[in-house]
């Protein structure tokens, strides 16, 4: 009976902690959906005109004139996602549903495996970032964040998605510079909250964003170390959804561009919307 009792205590509490893991969540999403303006102007070419040629053939591919300018979507993908090695990757199958409110923050809800499954999030809002995953939603098998360095790498992470799926949000302001690297070549750079992160974004002569780039902040390596390395990930199948052209399929990883590049993220994606900011308290 004790050891009975005690296992039914065990798993009490870890349905308490995954309660709380998903009220988190719910909480995060539905505060970053409240960053999408409430009635946002519309695209035309005089707010890119100033910028570098490539960043003008960019947003001019991506955003239709009229389109309004939401800075915040929610997408939903399906495809392949590794937690293993580039000699050895073990892809899972997987679906996920993510926020994104660049530069405020993300939430990516996912659900990997087959048999073995595996459910959770990454995110970050309000300073704040974390990844919290569980097996058969019962046991916990990776938590981190809470620090710095989990932040920056996050960071990283949402401004870089920006770059294809919310470039509203990376229109020129006070916290957005872009700058020419080359002729084919654009580098946004994000500044908040005391973090900056720069992406290059290679764009095709029809204004396609083709790749993206970055130096990340990161202990995805084999030293386990955090130090800036490069990430990025290569962007197709562009389709339209309410005025933006964005690609429905993305394939990214570490070490990109290098001998050691291990796309561990391949997804297409579904269905990309821009509810409105009321739609925070629907969550």
């Amino acid at each position: 009976m004790f050891v009975a009792g005690l296992l039914v205590s065990i798993v009490a509490a870890l349905l308490a902690w995954r309660w709380t893991d998903k009220n988190a969540e719910k909480s995060a999403w539905s505060s970053l959906l409240a960053h999408q303006p409430v009635a946002p102007a519309v695209f035309d070419d005089s707010l890119v005109a100033d910028l570098p040629r490539p960043a003008q053939r960019f947003f001019r591919f991506a955003i239709r004139p009229g389109t309004p300018l939401h800075t915040v979507a929610t997408i939903r993908m399906a495809g392949d996602f590794s937690l293993g090695t580039r000699d050895n990757p073990r892809y899972m199958p997987m679906r996920a549903g993510q926020v994104l409110a660049a530069p405020y923050g993300f939430v990516w809800r996912l659900r990997a495996g087959a048999w073995m499954r595996v459910s959770g999030s990454d995110g970050a809002t309000d300073g704040f970032s974390w990844s919290r995953f569980w097996l058969f939603g019962l046991l916990p098998v990776a938590r981190a964040g809470g620090n710095e360095d989990h932040a920056r790498s996050a960071f990283g992470r949402y401004v870089a998605e920006a770059v294809f799926w919310t470039p509203a949000a990376l229109l020129p302001g006070d916290n957005v510079q872009w700058d020419a690297v080359d002729a084919a070549t654009a580098r946004v750079t994000v500044t908040q909250g005391g973090m900056t992160q720069a992406v290059d974004v290679t764009i095709a002569d029809d204004g396609s964003p083709e790749k993206i780039v970055f130096q990340r902040w990161s202990d995805a390596n084999p030293a386990k170390t955090w130090q800036r390395q490069p990430f990025g990930g290569y962007l197709s199948r562009f389709e339209d959804f309410g005025g933006f052209r964005l690609p429905t399929r993305v394939e990214a990883g570490n070490f990109f561009d290098t001998a050691d590049y291990f796309p561990f993220f391949r997804v297409d994606v579904s269905s990309i919307e821009f509810p409105p900011a009321s739609a925070a308290k629907q969550n």
